[in-house]
């Protein structure tokens, strides 16, 4: 990366783009809605059990136009989805502006590792143990969803809620490998503890992005 690019990427003008596409939102409050995703590349939370492990270096991602992005994410859908990686590395204030111009809903898949940038809707709170959310995105989550990976994370996923408004919606979500042993075990949590809902990993079944 030269050193324009680099002022671009900071500016948020230019951002790395692993991949951007149309589908279903597969999880959480959203789960089946239309949405059109952008992924954008760069994570240093390093969750050992990362399904997209391949964004986590954004060197290897093209840098892309915000607002060209934008613009072609808007032609297929108003709801627009933020993901990555851990999107709120960058700034998002150039990208979410140009969404909105065009009539956009933003939501965003975050970590909370970082502060929150831009315009968005709905904000998805994912919590890692490596590296724990902002008071900030703990304040405006409108989801949380915590990964069980073991029975650890259940004990986590507690502590995580109890910094969340109280309009905050709550899932438990097994990692994927984990799925068969995670969700009998989430189910009797979800039994005992009601403010908790399951979320499914549902485009996995249906086979789509």
């Amino acid at each position: 990366m030269n050193k324009e690019e680099d002022i671009l990427l900071k500016e948020g003008k230019m951002l790395p783009v692993m991949e951007h596409f149309y589908t279903l939102q597969g999880e959480g409050a959203h789960t089946g809605k239309a949405a059109y995703f952008i992924r954008l590349g760069g994570c240093d939370v390093g969750c050992h059990w990362c399904d997209v492990k391949e964004s986590w270096n954004p060197d290897l991602h093209p840098l892309m136009n915000a607002e060209e992005i934008a613009e072609t994410a808007a032609k297929h859908c108003k709801t627009i989805v933020l993901t990555g990686g851990e999107p709120l590395m960058w700034n998002l204030d150039i990208l979410t502006s140009r969404l909105k111009d065009l009539g956009c809903t933003i939501h965003i898949e975050t970590s909370g590792a970082y502060p929150v940038s831009g315009q968005l809707d709905w904000i998805t709170l994912s919590p890692k143990k490596t590296g724990l959310p902002k008071e900030e995105v703990y304040e405006k989550a409108s989801e949380l969803k915590v990964i069980i990976f073991n029975n650890h994370d259940f004990s986590f996923a507690q502590e995580q809620a109890a910094k969340v408004s109280k309009d905050c919606k709550l899932y438990l979500q097994s990692e994927w490998s984990k799925r068969d042993e995670m969700y009998p075990k989430i189910t009797d949590f979800i039994l005992e503890n009601p403010e908790w809902q399951a979320s499914v990993q549902t485009h996995k079944y249906l086979n789509i992005p």
